[in-house]
Formats: structure tokens, sequence, C-alpha cells
């Protein structure tokens, strides 16, 4: 199945419309999971007009194989060119489904969702090696963390010198993160750059 999802805000509500026939439970149950896990967990919120609209062009999310990628129009155009059946990948993938139909975020997408993440974590330089092995971050290692953060929102993890290294789920509020004890989870571990490597035959 491949479909083609184009984003509109309106009133800072996020509709994602299907504008290829597909079957309407399917379609819908795809773009809920992608709306809910992509743009809502991760808060980039209105910014994300700002990915479709570009300087350079247009640019659409489109779902092939359960994988959800972001590809510019005219790249798009070209793609048609090859048949469904023979085509691996296109643009850049964002991540995929699972067999329950929950998104799950590729860290290919990092370089495209941090510079509009509203929520954000920065770690100290001795925690920046343990995430980027896939570990949660401590308390410990917490540098910053964004104000009024709550507990299970998604968070765009940087190092303190601004590069972005992951994503993650904040364990703690920020109001909770000031009071609990330096060995305490404060940021639980979703996606980190060392992927690349760890899991580069994955990744597309």
């Amino acid at each position: 199945m491949l479909v083609d999802a184009r984003l509109y805000l309106t009133s800072y509500v996020l509709d994602i419309v299907c504008l290829q026939m597909a079957r309407d439970l399917q379609c819908s149950e795809y773009l809920q999971g992608l709306k809910k896990s992509l743009f809502s967990v991760h808060s980039i919120g209105e910014n994300i007009k700002l990915l479709v609209d570009r300087p350079d062009g247009t640019y659409c999310f489109r779902l092939h194989n359960d994988r959800v990628y972001y590809i510019s129009e005219r790249i798009l155009k070209l793609a048609t060119n090859i048949s469904r059946d023979k085509l691996v990948s296109v643009g850049t993938c964002f991540g995929k489904f699972t067999k329950t139909l929950k998104f799950r975020l590729h860290i290919t997408a990092l370089d495209f969702l941090a510079p509009y993440a509203k929520f954000k974590v920065w770690v100290k330089p001795g925690q920046e090696q343990s995430f980027l092995y896939g570990n949660h971050v401590l308390k410990s290692g917490l540098g910053r963390i964004t104000e009024n953060t709550n507990q299970y929102q998604g968070v765009v993890v940087y190092s303190m010198s601004d590069v972005p290294l992951g994503f993650g789920v904040a364990a703690k509020s920020t109001q909770e993160c000031r009071r609990v004890d330096p060995m305490s989870i404060v940021v639980f571990h979703q996606a980190d750059i060392g992927e690349f490597i760890r899991s580069e035959d994955t990744l597309t």
C-alpha cells in the first residue's frame, strides 16, 4: 500500500489528509499513528508546516512498505518511473510502523525535526557516550531541560554544545528533575546517532 500524506495547518491543529485511494480504515489508522507519534509526541506542532513548504520546494510524506519517507515533490515525480514492488527506498526515512500500527521514529529524522522541537534536553559531556550507546539519561548527566516539560513528553537530546544526539521521552517533569537523586532516570532513550553505525542495515 502506498499513501500520500499532505500536512496542512488550521488553527494550530494538524490535519493529515489522505490524497490517494486506500482502504478507509487502514489509511485512517496509519495517519492517526503518524500524527500522534511523529508530530505530537515530539511537539514540533504547528512547525510541521515548515517541513512541507520549504524555500527550496514543496515536500511531502509517503508511506511505503510500512515506512514513512520525507521527500521533495520533484524527486517524487521521478520515482514514479519505478514500479512500487521494485522501489526499495526514496527520500529520507522518518520511521516505520510496527505490526500494531505504532509509529517508531528513526534517527534519520533527527536533522529535520531537531530545529523545530519545542522540548529539549541537554546532556553533560560525560553522559554523551552513554546515551550514544543506547542508555537512558540520568539526573547526574543532565545539563539542562526546557522549562515546563511534562513527564512522558517527547524531547530532542542535545550535547551542551547544541549538537543534536537523538530522541527521548522525559521520565520526569522539569520540576521533578530538580528534586530527584543523581542516579534517577530523567530521560528514556528512544534513538541516537550511534545507530547510524549500530543499526545501519535497518535504517532505510
